[in-house]
């Protein structure tokens, strides 16, 4: 029986032992530019501060491994910290709240920091000095080239490209990332976190919108289907009135909501609105009517013609079949149909009269 199991433990091993190599798999450019890549450091020395903030976000992104490595050019020091998560949605949360530096020990304190998002993967860089664009340029080539190749939640592409402010977008997949970004641009719409429904697989995103005297904050929420984007839209608006919120506007496309933060005037939030990059399509099931179906007259009699038609063709073929039948037998009497010698017939027996099969002709 050893040689039976031998597959199975051979094949279960192998599930179980490469998830763990999996971390050794991403392999540093040894050179970034002109920066030479120094020793590997601890995973989480850059985690020290904001500590339990930082666990949760990044549990609520699906963080799986972080990976730091400092490059040396001269007397002049950069650290690079890769982020890998199990998809791009998650990736993509992260690099809006890293790339405004929330988790960072003292901000402005850092010369230089610039945060990398491709796929599934980002590479937060800081430097206690300026650096070259040819490590950032190299950088991200290689990132591109360890990510799986999975573009950005498709909410990014809702929002209107017009007006926007450059480095705006917050993007957020629950409530802590909803937290961190309406707090840093958006601070009333923060107390919207809990009622806008993530545990229903909702993913919203903010962005600042500025047009002359005009600006607004446009917040997306996607859901799953349209009923559920009905059901947290009531939630939504009495949480508007409970923010006191009330120049706010909430309207509702498909399965899109669209919230218009403090616009500084009605007609921009419309404006705003109309140019989001979304739209619906409904597909019925049940046949309808148009004006290239014939008339119901014509079909009528297109039935009968075909049902003429087939009895015709159907007495013709009886004829001819009957016809060849009884031709055969006249001239070929008892040799193709009716012949002695191919018929049976079953007798019981209860006269001494045998039965002629001829006679049943």
């Amino acid at each position: 029986m050893r040689p039976r199991f031998a597959p199975i433990v051979v094949t279960a091993a192998f599930f179980l032992i490469v998830p763990l190599l999996r971390a050794a798999d991403v392999q540093w450019p040894a050179s970034l530019g002109s920066w030479t890549v120094g020793p590997a450091q601890p995973k989480n020395s850059s985690d020290a501060n904001n500590s339990n903030l930082r666990q949760g976000f990044m549990q609520e992104a699906g963080l799986k491994e972080i990976e730091v490595r400092a490059y040396n050019n001269g007397g002049k020091k950069a650290r690079l910290t890769l982020y890998t998560f199990k998809d791009s949605s998650g990736a993509y949360e992260a690099f809006n709240v890293l790339s405004i530096h929330v988790f960072k020990a003292e901000p402005g304190s850092i010369p230089f920091a610039r945060t990398i998002y491709k796929s599934n993967r980002v590479l937060d860089i800081a430097s206690d000095s300026t650096v070259e664009p040819e490590l950032v340029d190299d950088a991200a080539k290689w990132v591109q080239s360890i990510s799986d190749g999975v573009s950005a939640p498709p909410i990014a592409s809702y929002l209107p490209e017009q007006h926007r402010v450059l480095g705006s977008d917050r993007y957020a997949l629950g409530p802590v990332g909803f937290g961190l970004a309406a707090e840093v641009d958006h601070a009333k719409s923060s107390i919207l976190k809990d009622v806008v429904g993530f545990g229903s697989h909702a993913e919203a995103i903010f962005a600042n919108y500025k047009n002359g005297k005009d600006e607004a904050t446009l917040l997306l929420i996607d859901y799953p289907t349209p009923q559920l984007a009905e059901l947290h839209l009531r939630h939504l608006q009495r949480a508007l009135a409970d923010a006191k919120l009330t120049d706010s506007s909430l309207e509702r496309k498909g399965s899109l909501l669209s919230i218009v933060l403090s616009p500084t005037s009605q007609e921009y939030a419309k404006k705003l609105r109309g140019s989001v990059n979304y739209e619906t399509q409904v597909t019925w099931n049940e046949a309808a009517q148009t004006a290239t179906d014939p008339p119901i007259l014509s079909t009528v009699a297109k039935i009968f013609i075909a049902t003429g038609v087939l009895m015709v063709v159907t007495v013709v073929i009886g004829i001819a079949f009957g016809g060849v039948r009884i031709i055969t037998k006249r001239l070929f009497p008892g040799k193709v149909f009716d012949r002695k010698d191919r018929i049976e017939v079953l007798q019981l027996g209860l006269s001494g009269k045998p039965i002629d099969p001829s006679d049943m002709y």
